[in-house]
Order: structure tokens, then sequence, then C-alpha cells
């Protein structure tokens, strides 16, 4: 599967044969598109202005991309932003990086200037040309095709250099990998990500947009707002769940054992299983509880 490639950041053009890819275009709204490769959904939004585009999958795909694009529009690529830092969504900035100026929160640059690790394994610093060139804390805007493009932080979700993308006028959100549309997450916990930071996050976007918004997650097919409320539904339970076993003195390995998250096994996937899920809320909370024993105990010591 892709997504364990891309996730793990690995040297995608190495492990996948890109000539197989086809590059599927879905008008969403407004003046945006969503265009879905291999790795993560692209969005885009096209007029008079040009083209501004979120997210660009693997450098070997740009050329389809492009093409894409030209079937959409004549007018050229103005901006990129990108929601993250992963590979499967700014693989392609190399490429893009002629086109525009590449935009994005300031812990993607620094997590692609100084590589990274990802599940175990070591990820070298990307080339110059990828690095965002501008960047920005809490939001950054750009106003294009009569369209106020709305980059918005969400903090330590994913990774811990998130953002939303925001359509406003054509009532469009981005949400990058702070949503995986009707499968488990995955969460860079090696990178500032968290589970419930990431829950956070999509219950800020599900309390602000409209029941008619149009969603486009990270992973996973075009969506809405009742697509993000059942992400957010499984996120809640799961970690509900879990937090309950731990309580009832249960072990991982009896979670594990027992499928304590079993009620959720619809979204598993052979990357993010039922066991791996169950683990990644289990560490999180086990963390926050010896966290807490600490501070409420700072005289403790080893004897």
């Amino acid at each position: 599967m892709m997504m364990l490639l891309a996730l793990a950041a690995l040297p995608a053009a190495a492990q996948q044969d890109f000539s197989r890819v086809e590059i599927k275009v879905t008008k969403v709204a407004g003046t945006v598109y969503m265009l879905q490769g291999s790795g993560g959904n692209i969005g885009v939004s096209v007029g008079d202005d040009g083209i501004v585009i979120v997210d660009d999958e693997f450098a070997p795909l740009a050329p389809k991309i492009k093409a894409a694009l030209a079937g959409i529009t004549s007018k050229p690529i103005r901006f990129i932003l990108n929601t993250h830092y992963h590979g499967d969504h700014t693989g392609g900035n190399v490429v893009f990086a002629h086109d525009g100026p590449i935009i994005a929160q300031e812990n993607v640059r620094k997590r692609l200037a100084s590589g990274t690790t990802t599940l175990g394994r070591a990820v070298p610093p990307a080339p110059k040309d990828a690095l965002p060139i501008i960047t920005f804390n809490d939001r950054a805007t750009v106003h294009l095709n009569g369209e106020d493009i709305r980059a918005v932080f969400m903090p330590h979700g994913h990774t811990d250099g998130d953002s939303v993308i925001e359509f406003t006028q054509s009532n469009v959100v981005h949400m990058g990998d702070d949503f995986f549309n009707g499968m488990f997450p995955f969460v860079d916990v090696e990178n500032g990500g968290t589970v419930r930071g990431m829950l956070a996050n999509d219950e800020n976007v599900l309390g602000r947009v409209r029941d008619d918004t149009k969603i486009i997650p990270g992973h996973g097919a075009l969506s809405d707002k009742a697509g993000l409320r059942a992400f957010v539904d499984m996120l809640r339970g799961t970690i509900g769940a879990v937090d309950a076993a731990m309580k009832a003195g249960k072990t991982l390995d009896q979670m594990k054992r027992e499928k304590v998250l079993g009620a959720w096994e619809k979204w598993a996937t052979n990357f993010v299983n039922l066991d791996h899920w169950t683990e990644t809320i289990y560490n999180e909370l086990k963390q926050s509880v010896a966290g807490l024993l600490r501070s409420s105990h700072p005289g403790n010591s080893a004897t």
C-alpha cells in the first residue's frame, strides 16, 4: 500500500512504478478541484489569476499533475501550499518550486531542512529547492481567484506543523492528514504528532464549518461535515475505550488480545491496523499518566 511507503517517508521513487499512476480530477465546489494520484490528496484553486495547489505528492508525478492541471485551465501555477512535511505531500516541491513560491507553517520548513526520523527510519534533508520560502506561525492567507485561501496552523495533530487550508468563498476545506477519511490515521509521534491534538484540531474545524462544506481529506475520498464528524467520533470513542481499559488495569497486550477497539475494526487498514492504533493511543495516555504522577510528586527520587 502506497500510504505505508509515504508515511514512512521512504524515497518513494525507488519503491513504486509511477508510470502506472493516473491522476483523477474531481470538481469540488466554486474554484476548487481535488486531484488524486499516489500519496496525499491535492487541493487546487483555479481562476483568472492562476492556480494555487495544496500539496504536490511525489516528484515523479509532477508531469502528470501538470497535465491534469492543464486539462482544467491554461493559467499558470502561482503558489504552492504544504499542509505538513511528509514526502507524499511535499515530494513534488522540488519541481513545483520553479512555478511559484512554496508556503508552509514554519515547522514544515524546519523538518524538511534538517531531516527527520519517522517510524524509526532516517529521512535526509530535502533539497534546497524543495523548501518553503514563505513560512508562517499561526496563519497565512493567499488572496487569488476571488478567493481567500487561508492556511490555519493546527498544533500537534498529525505532526507539529499541520495546516488546514480553507477556501472561504468556495466553502471547501482541505484537512491535510488531520483527517483520514474512513480509516485510522497515522500519528507521527516522533515529530510532534498526538492523538488528542488531532482530536482537538478536528473538533475545532467541525465547530466552524457549515453543514454543506466540502472537505478534502489527506487520504481517502472527498468528504463533508458528516464524514469529518464520523472521524471525530471514532477518535473520541477509541481514546475513551483505551482509557477505560487502562483504568480497569488492563495491559496493552490484554487490550490487543481482547480487541478493546473491536467496535471500530472497519477503520483498520494494512498500515494502521487495530493493534497499531490501540498501541498509539495507549502509549500516549501512558505518558500522560506518568507525567501527571511526576508533577504530583516532584520530590520523589529513586532510592
